[in-house]
């Protein structure tokens, strides 16, 4: 008797906004396997990833709470976890300030994790200058990309594997959605049409790929030369409200990852507009441009902002709010 050999049968997808943009692409045809978390692995679960997301520490089933990754950070001080741009395929700081805004999310140094599963790779750009040959192994691979934020960016322990396998499969959650992508109408179709027609799945795939970004581009920027004069453009005292409460607050306030407490007081604002000028650590411009090192031996520091993250604007509308708030008080 002769036996015929059968494909498996692919996975059947209904094209609609809350359809993955992943099992878009998977049914096109692209290979995102090595990118899935090791399910294998005892303990693993998106559940798990969550809290050491979003609180450092975690643990698996019957036993203890692992040690804290970071005595310093967690990954939500320096990244969302939602959306944080009105249009993935067109993103600037100025937009996604008043996006976080309306959303009420921070205005953060680095790049959310919503979607990050969907990038192709990490630590691009300027962050060579910072990490030198530690970024090779994390550029192209987001689980060498996540051990190097484990251990350099929130200065923390090396992940073990089912910490950094949750981490991953919890990014799965969150990861992009058509509804994500501003897709018109037609474009919908389009993908469903492409996806029935195996000659059209590269069409579909190009389309897919104008609407979001499939890196995070960072660029080293440097303070105004002269900081009196600032960078010679008007600032917009209200955007600037926005980058104090938003940006500024969420690390200082009740110095909550910092050791420069900050509140909404006059204390606060005069001091900052005062030191604005100089050179010093707590210079506007110094700690948006440079960041900070560490101080007496504790790791903790401040990222700094690329041009991507923060605009040569939007600092200046950060010293108009400043000096109009030392001037109204």
């Amino acid at each position: 008797m002769a036996f015929v050999a059968f494909m498996p049968m692919q996975k059947k997808v209904k094209v609609d906004r809350s359809l993955s943009l992943a099992e878009l692409e998977e049914a096109y045809g692209k290979d995102l396997s090595a990118k899935k978390p090791n399910k294998r692995i005892k303990g693993v679960s998106a559940a798990v990833g969550e809290d050491i997301v979003k609180y450092g520490v975690s643990k698996r089933d019957g036993q203890k709470k692992a040690r804290r990754q970071s005595k310093h950070f967690v990954c939500t001080s320096c990244h969302n976890v939602k959306r944080e741009d009105p249009n993935l395929a067109y993103v600037t700081p100025e937009a996604r300030l008043v996006y976080t805004a309306e959303q009420g999310l921070p205005f953060l140094q680095a790049t959310t994790l919503y979607g990050a599963v969907n990038r192709d790779t990490y630590y691009n750009g300027d962050y060579e200058k910072k990490y030198g040959d530690l970024v090779a192994p994390a550029r192209n691979d987001i689980r060498g990309a996540i051990q190097l934020c484990a251990l350099e960016c929130a200065q923390g322990r090396k992940l073990k594997d089912w910490e950094l396998e949750s981490i991953l499969a919890y990014l799965w959650k969150i990861d992009l959605k058509l509804k994500d992508l501003n897709l018109s109408d037609a474009e919908l179709v389009s993908l469903a049409e492409a996806l029935e027609i195996p000659a059209l799945h590269e069409e579909g795939v190009k389309l897919l790929n104008t609407k979001y970004k499939k890196q995070s581009n960072a660029t080293f920027v440097l303070p105004p030369p002269d900081r009196k004069i600032g960078f010679g453009m008007a600032g917009n005292a209200r955007n600037g409200k926005l980058i104090y409460e938003n940006s500024c607050l969420h690390c200082h306030f009740q110095s909550k990852y910092s050791f420069l407490n900050l509140d909404k007081g006059k204390m606060s604002l005069s001091h900052l507009n005062d030191k604005a000028d100089t050179y010093n650590r707590h210079s506007i411009y110094q700690v948006a441009r440079y960041g900070t090192f560490s101080k007496y031996g504790k790791k903790s520091y401040m990222p700094r902002y690329t041009e991507e993250r923060m605009s040569n604007q939007q600092l200046t509308d950060l010293r108009a709010y400043l000096t109009q708030s030392a001037e109204d008080m």
